[in-house]
């Protein structure tokens, strides 16, 4: 396997140091690790980028994330080892992850529950880390990078 090019990010110089202080901003917003290394994966599951799926999991493990979970965020409706918490992100993750997929992509119902769990500071960090994690998976996807490799 071999990537189409090398990552955009990298390519242009002042793009990849902008991604990354999205990223730690994000991360300022009060929400477990945990929980924005589970979106992360969830996103990158979805989106079919390797390179996130093998790094988020590897990630997720360095900062403590169970094997038994991280097996099963691809069905976290359908295992119990999540929190409510954790499922109401990991539900907005995939509905603004999946925004054409239906009429109203991020349903009141979606964002209240979000609500109920987290607030706003955290809300904003999810959104960032949501639109972030979906930045790389279409950077990484569009020109094929490799999972396991490194920029």
């Amino acid at each position: 396997m071999e990537a189409r090019m090398a990552n955009p990010a990298t390519i242009i110089p002042e793009a990849y140091p902008a991604i990354l202080s999205v990223m730690k901003a994000a991360r300022k917003g009060g929400v477990p690790e945990s929980t924005m290394e589970l979106i992360h994966l969830r996103i990158s599951q979805i989106n079919g980028c390797g390179v996130c799926v093998v790094g988020g999991a590897a990630s997720a493990r360095k900062s403590g994330e169970t094997e038994e979970r991280l097996d099963s965020v691809a069905v976290w409706r359908d295992a119990p080892y999540f929190t409510d918490a954790e499922r109401a992100a990991l539900d907005l993750a995939e509905s603004a992850t999946r925004l054409a997929d239906r009429p109203d992509p991020v349903s009141d119902e979606v964002w209240n529950e979000a609500a109920k769990h987290y607030d706003e500071k955290q809300l904003a960090g999810i959104t960032l880390w949501i639109g972030v994690s979906n930045l790389f998976n279409r950077l990484n996807a569009t020109t094929r990078q490799v999972a396991g490799a490194t920029w």
